[in-house]
């Protein structure tokens, strides 16, 4: 390890660092008992390859122990009611001042967070509403509460502040009215035995089940759908409507008394009770969402909306990008609002009201509009954000809090960020820095880390190749440190991959695209090459390209258009469709599409690398097929820890149990049973080549590769996780501890890993977030080969040593939201390079 030292780049007394932070004997994950000196008030970045530790060192070790240390604080009947992260592996940490974190999770997913309650923003706007709007005639004066959607005071009586009312209709409970009830034409209804019930107890009714769902009376249709009365009747089960009938005119005893509840009470009663997420999931798709006809979506009261400020209502004002908002808002701030002299001498204090909570919102509308967000609407939910767009929300609210002496600890602030919003997120940082903070970032992007006032770069390689501090220091030092991967992109070792763009095979041509920012743009895809899709965050490329062109070519192939899996319950989701667009030209020259993105691969720690790829099906059969295991007939199905048969029962196969401390957060202990295992005992007996079915999940992808080298399945699987960068990853290892990027590389490593026949599209959303260049790099090499052999592929992407590696450019623009929406320019890099209108242009590297 590079000895760390102090900066010696000139600058003013109040420049350099006041002290440090000294770390002694980290451990967590793959950090290797590693000691590091950082600077306080100062920018740190944090970079390394993708997996090589530096998130561990930030987050997990000095963020972690500094929230630890505060819940130190915090009262013991309190600390148990916060979630609290484990105590950091570290012998000791000095100097560490308060931190706080801006990562890229979201926390609870919910449509009623939005940007103006991230940014508080709203908080301002409802008191100027209250304070100094405009009344209607006879109005009484209304307080801030009563303009926000979620309080009783403000929430539309109607939708409750949704915005959008659900309701259960016949269409959405009985989608197919030519089955019968016998049939299940109440598709709304709970399958297996209750679903039976429900019928039977029609039949003792002498509803008519056999008779086609459209031919029915509608009043009989409307009572079984609709009706509140909960009858209690005898069942017989399994008889005809004709030996039914003769049961009850005998009054012989029933089977069971069984309760009618109709479709509709069944559905509301299931979506609002229900604990399990798949019965809520199911019984959503029998409701329908739409526009509240009392608040028109603007989710608050009418004598809310009633008030006006500028012109418009609460709900109007919410609806404008930031950008029109600060627009709206100056003209109160410099004096030269229509009407701001009268008020001033009728009403002197509402003037001035106006007038300072005019300048404070003004003034933090410009931090977030420096950071790119201008085109963001204060209604907009944050579930439909994206990480990147998130993380610099809290980070311009941060920027106008003034705390001082705090460690801002912070993930990839760039990831998203075209590079021409770049310099106003350093302005940010330097902002926060200057008020006497320090910041601590984990960073891949080149132009950061250079304006770093010390670096420490964690490696040589991922996982348990990683976790040593390389170096520790300067920006410039690092250039001398010959382990580094990070310095060969920063000193212009690395130059950007260019060669002759491949010439288009087809062009698959779009006409008339709309969809939010879109307004019948015409496009054309080059086919049989590589493609990236450019511009400023905000522009419409992800609208362009991941949600049109994918419905689109989903349609023509006969394909269900890929759902999108945005967080939050699925009907509060403000519904946004493609109202135009269609393929003119070019599907002949595709039979398939593949979309590759960075969701997870699984949301459980039972879903992993091997699981997904199906590398473990091979695996499991071969351990079956020892004669150890033949000679007992054990199966392949013995050798998953998700079966009883063959986990251990102790732990239900997780491999750990959870203890419970009353004052301490929850410790996750090793199974005492199968001391993390997940196998029973009888199930580990049984070896292949020496090793249980354990420890060939624990192996490495790499240590993996060698030791499958004779099985052709199960090497080509690894083999290709090893191309993609993945070699570091445990076979074994929960998808919830794999970051976007590895997901995103398991998911192309298992495309990979198929028969390449041509002819297939693949689209990929900004895949190179979260990871380092050389990892980049590898990256390339796979796409570049799925390219090679016939196929197209088209990106959206920022980074632009990918995109000057481009065969083709499509830049999107020329600005953000309704600024946007329009192709710029397009064709080879060399070509845009020479674009003066084009914003990506005096990025590219070209050769």
């Amino acid at each position: 390890m590079s000895r760390p030292r102090r900066p010696s780049h000139a600058g003013t007394p109040s420049d350099r660092p006041t002290g440090f932070v000294r770390v002694r004997g980290a451990r967590e994950h793959n950090l290797k008992n590693v000691d590091v000196e950082l600077p306080r008030d100062a920018l740190v970045v944090f970079t390394g390859v993708s997996g090589s530790g530096k998130s561990s060192l930030a987050f997990g070790t000095l963020y972690a122990e500094a929230q630890r240390r505060y819940f130190e604080s915090v009262a013991p009947y309190a600390r148990r009611l916060i979630d609290q992260a484990g105590i950091p592996e570290v012998d000791a940490i000095e100097g560490l001042p308060p931190a706080v974190a801006l990562q890229q999770h979201r926390g609870a997913p919910t449509t009623r967070s939005s940007v103006g309650s991230v940014t508080t923003l709203s908080n301002s706007l409802r008191l100027l509403y209250s304070r100094a709007g405009t009344y209607p005639a006879g109005q009484p004066h209304l307080d801030s509460d009563a303009f926000s959607p979620n309080t009783p005071a403000g929430a539309c009586p109607n939708c409750h502040g949704l915005g959008r009312v659900y309701e259960v209709t016949e269409r959405s409970l009985v989608p197919d009215d030519s089955l019968t009830i016998r049939e299940r034409a109440i598709a709304g209804w709970p399958p297996a035995w209750h679903g039976q019930n429900l019928r039977d107890i029609l039949v003792t009714l002498g509803y008519d089940v056999d008779r086609p769902w459209r031919e029915l009376p509608k009043k009989d249709r409307d009572w079984i759908l609709f009706t509140d009365e909960q009858p209690t009747v005898p069942v017989y089960a399994g008889f005809t409507p004709a030996e039914t009938r003769q049961a009850l005119k005998r009054k012989s005893p029933p089977s069971y008394m069984g309760t009618f509840s109709s479709a509709r009470r069944y559905v509301l009663q299931a979506f609002a009770t229900t604990q399990s997420p798949l019965i809520k999931k199911r019984v959503s798709q029998y409701m329908e969402s739409g526009e509240c006809r009392v608040c028109h979506g603007k989710r608050l009261r009418p004598e809310s909306l009633s008030v006006t400020f500028a012109g418009l209502d609460y709900g109007e004002l919410s609806r404008l990008p930031l950008k029109r908002v600060d627009t709206l808002l100056r003209p109160f701030v410099d004096g030269t609002a229509p009407g701001l002299k009268k008020l001033t001498r009728e009403h002197p204090e509402k003037a001035l009201v106006t007038e300072r909570i005019a300048k404070d919102l003004v003034e933090r509308l410009h931090v977030l509009m420096e950071l790119g967000l201008g085109y963001l609407s204060l209604e907009r939910a944050t579930p439909t954000l994206s990480p990147g767009e998130l993380q610099r929300l809290r980070l311009a609210t941060q920027v106008r809090s003034n705390l001082f002496g705090v460690v801002y600890v912070l993930d990839e602030p760039s990831a998203g960020l075209h590079p021409a919003d770049t310099q106003a997120l350093l302005r940010a940082l330097d902002a926060l820095k200057g008020s006497g903070n320090s910041l601590f970032v984990v960073e891949h992007e080149v132009d950061v880390i250079r304006h770093a006032d010390w670096v420490v770069d964690v490696g040589p390689a991922a996982g348990e190749k990683g976790g040593e501090i390389l170096y520790s220091g300067p920006l410039d030092g690092l250039q001398h440190v010959q382990g580094s991967q990070t310095r060969r992109y920063l000193f212009g070792e690395q130059t950007a991959r260019t060669h002759a763009p491949r010439e288009p095979k087809g062009w698959l041509r779009l006409k008339d695209v709309s969809r939010n920012n879109l307004h019948g743009l015409d496009v054309d895809f080059p086919l049989g090459v590589f493609t990236t899709v450019t511009g400023i965050s905000g522009s419409g490329k992800s609208s362009l390209v991941s949600q049109v062109l994918v419905e689109l070519v989903a349609t023509h192939l006969g394909h269900a258009p890929p759902e999108e899996d945005e967080e939050g319950e699925p009907l509060e989701r403000s519904e946004v469709k493609t109202t135009g667009g269609r393929i003119v030209e070019g599907m002949e020259g595709l039979h398939r599409m593949v979309r590759v993105d960075q969701k997870p691969i699984g949301r459980t720690p039972r879903s992993n690398l091997a699981t997904y790829t199906g590398l473990f099906d091979h695996v499991r059969k071969l351990f079956a097929a020892t004669p150890a295991a033949r000679s007992r007939k054990y199966d392949a199905g013995r050798f998953s820890f998700n079966v009883a048969k063959g986990r251990c029962e102790t732990c239900e196969g997780e491999g750990f149990v959870s203890v419970e401390l009353l004052f301490l957060p929850s410790v996750y202990a090793p199974c005492p049973t199968c001391h993390g295992a997940r196998y029973n005992a009888k199930t580990l007996e049984i070896r292949y080549r020496g090793k249980n079915i354990a420890e060939v999940l624990g192996m490495t992808v790499d240590a993996a590769h060698a030791f499958f080298t004779e099985e052709p399945h199960v090497a080509r699987a690894l083999g290709v996780l090893r191309e993609v960068g993945l070699g570091y990853l445990r076979l074994g290892q929960p998808a919830t501890e794999l970051s976007g990027g590895e997901a995103q590389r398991i998911k192309l490593a298992t495309e990979l890993q198929r028969p390449q026949r041509g002819h297939t599209l693949y689209v990929l959303d900004e895949p190179t977030t979260g990871l380092h260049p050389a990892d980049v790099d590898k990256l390339m090499t796979q796409l570049e080969g799925l390219v090679d052999a016939g196929n197209t592929v088209i990106l959206v992407e920022h980074d632009m040593r990918v995109v000057s590696a481009s065969d083709w450019v499509i830049d999107m623009g020329p600005g953000a939201g309704d600024e946007g929406g329009s192709i710029v320019a397009a064709g080879p890099p060399a070509k845009l390079a020479r674009s003066s209108t084009s914003r990506t242009a005096p990025f590219l590297t070209l050769g």
